[in-house]
């Protein structure tokens, strides 16, 4: 059954992606999940038991979630809300549409590059040269699909509606609490390990859809080369789109004015990236996502 929703809904998402018009009349679901963490990380985050109250704000989060997603489900209306409500909630068309915008405004000049990135990522922006930019708009690329698009299906194949808003919820409470900070460290614990446990299966499963699609059968390179990335889940998309592109990712970068320097993920690729591996990377996002389309229609046929 759930098959059969999720197709439709990856079709819709695809042709109308987020409508600017829609969006500035009503607020996303996504900002509404967004004042729900803001609501908890406010009247919960204090005091000597940080962890704690973590964890109850994440299962609250969860529970709300999942019984908010359940009773969506539960009206008898052949299953039209929950096609309508995954599609809001997957991100295919806006994914590209942002990443793309890089490209474009990076053959303008670079400056014009680092702002469209700094709307996609959360790196210190403002000295990137240009390969840095396109860098940073091919892993984002990469990260975002897994996050944005097999995940969210992932989990709405496995358990419905209720699932992809327990995902959901999860990767914004990661995204706005799950830091390594002296205000986040604990309360975010629960959010970023939650986050970390969802995003297990779906992350290898992107990797595994990016490689396929462009009959890459080798894992090799990807099975060395994703640990190396910080993240546990990340660096599996990240290091399948390198190889596939034949462009060496991640590497040293700054964070709130400290610079990092992480490992070169796909070191063997070019170090110099500009616009047009950023366009072969949208390529390579539709690629993927047809490729789960096929996957989906078939379970579905079945």
């Amino acid at each position: 059954m759930s098959a059969t929703l999720l197709l439709p809904a990856l079709l819709l998402d695809a042709a109308l992606g987020e409508p600017k018009w829609l969006w500035d009349r009503f607020p996303h679901p996504a900002v509404l999940m967004g004042r729900a963490v803001g609501f908890m990380d406010k009247h919960l985050n204090h005091g000597p038991a940080r962890k704690q109250m973590g964890i109850l704000a994440m299962t609250l989060l969860a529970l709300g979630a999942w019984v908010l997603g359940w009773l969506i489900a539960a009206i008898p209306d052949f299953g039209l809300l929950e096609i309508i409500a995954a599609a809001i909630l997957l991100a295919q068309k806006s994914l590209v549409q942002h990443v793309r915008a890089v490209a474009d405004a990076l053959r303008m000049s670079v400056p014009a590059g680092r702002r469209s990135v700094a709307m996609i990522v959360g790196r210190d922006t403002a000295t990137l040269n240009a390969p840095a930019i396109s860098r940073a708009a091919i892993e984002s690329a990469a990260e975002n699909l897994s996050d944005g698009v097999i995940a969210p299906a992932f989990w709405f194949l496995l358990l419905g509606l209720p699932g992809l808003m327990l995902y959901k919820i999860t990767n914004t409470a990661d995204s706005m609490i799950g830091h390594r900070t002296p205000k986040y460290e604990q309360f975010g614990w629960a959010a970023a390990r939650f986050d970390d446990l969802l995003n297990l299966a779906p992350a290898r499963l992107t990797a595994a859809l990016i490689a396929i699609s462009h009959l890459q059968f080798d894992p090799a390179p990807i099975l060395r080369d994703a640990p190396l990335h910080r993240s546990p889940n990340a660096g599996w998309p990240e290091a399948a789109m390198a190889v596939v592109l034949n462009t060496a990712l991640s590497g040293p970068r700054s964070y709130d004015g400290k610079m990092q320097d992480f490992p070169w993920v796909w070191p063997a690729g070019t170090r110099t990236p500009g616009p047009t591996q950023i366009d072969s990377a949208c390529n390579a996002l539709w690629r993927s996502w047809a490729l789960m389309l096929l996957a989906v229609a078939i379970i579905a046929s079945i």
